[in-house]
């Protein structure tokens, strides 16, 4: 083959892989080991174990790095002795009774189908025998189960697409901090630190965190911003972007109160790749310690500019 033929054809192959994002690959022992020798050894707070449910369950997207969260979470937990994970995927772990027994909810990229975007919807349709009238009470009922918990002091924790849980509700948004919006294509971003000395972004030691992922872009609660921003990228630095921006900074990750509960947002959690990377990983832990509590930091919002 003609060699400038063969290079022109492995860069189209090459090009072609990049837009749609890093390889899946399985999990493995070798890759579960590798994961644990990267994890923290101990939390950046000593405090009593809590405990967290991980909710692994969609009906929209299938994000293929879902069971690799399932895993790293597991690792984390274990390693450092901080937390006791379940991994929950039944619709009833919204009921009250249930949601009580956490420190902490994990919302594992949870997307639900479009365009009702209303994931306790999806599932009751799919897995009960309601008709639609009284399917649409009880997903209301676990929207307000959920809202609750975190507002009398339940922690949340949300990784990458599972922003979208219900997605058009206004009230769920504001508890979140935004609703998604669109994302450009895949590609390589440089994620930085709002505030390097923030204790949440420790672990980036002012370097920030570059890695491929989806540019998540936000609507709804987002333009209040009702929260600390703790990562950024810039608008200007990407490719693909759909629309004008009004700031070319957009958060990407963030923390704030809602009622006497923590919520803490991370978009960064699409490739599994993207764990090869301790500090992300000690990211994450510092997340779930501070949704539950043990790691206190200023968490006010910075509002409207």
């Amino acid at each position: 083959m003609n060699k400038a033929v063969y290079t022109l054809l492995t860069f189209l192959y090459v090009g072609t892989i990049f837009a749609q994002g890093l390889e899946e690959f399985p999990i493995t022992d070798q890759w579960l080991a590798k994961i644990e020798s990267f994890a923290p050894s101990e939390p950046r707070v000593k405090a009593d174990v809590k405990k967290i449910m991980v909710f692994s369950q969609h009906t929209g997207f299938y994000h293929w790095t879902i069971p690799h969260n399932d895993e790293m979470l597991k690792i984390l937990a274990t390693k450092s002795g901080a937390f006791e994970v379940t991994i929950a995927r039944d619709i009833d772990s919204f009921e009250k009774k249930n949601l009580k027994q956490y420190d902490a909810i994990i919302l594992n990229n949870s997307n639900p189908a479009g365009p009702k975007r209303d994931l306790f919807w999806d599932l009751l349709k799919k897995n009960s025998s309601l008709d639609d009238n009284s399917i649409a009470i009880k997903a209301a009922e676990y929207e307000n189960n959920l809202m609750d918990y975190v507002a009398k002091g339940g922690g949340l924790m949300i990784l990458h697409g599972a922003i979208t849980v219900q997605n058009n509700s206004k009230e769920f948004s504001k508890m979140t901090g935004g609703s998604f919006d669109y994302h450009p294509k895949q590609q390589e971003m440089h994620l930085k630190e709002v505030n390097p000395n923030h204790p949440m972004v420790q672990a980036f030691k002012g370097n920030g965190f570059t890695h491929v992922d989806e540019p998540y872009f936000f609507n709804n609660a987002y333009s209040d911003y009702n929260f600390r921003p703790l990562l950024y990228i810039e608008a200007d630095k990407l490719e693909g972007v759909k629309k004008a921006v009004s700031d070319n900074t957009i958060y990407v990750s963030w923390i704030k109160r809602h009622g006497k509960g923590r919520v803490f947002y991370t978009s960064p959690s699409h490739n599994a790749q993207s764990m090869d990377n301790p500090e992300l990983l000690q990211f994450f832990l510092d997340g779930m310690q501070y949704v539950v509590g043990d790691l206190k930091c200023d968490d006010s919002p910075i509002g409207v500019n």
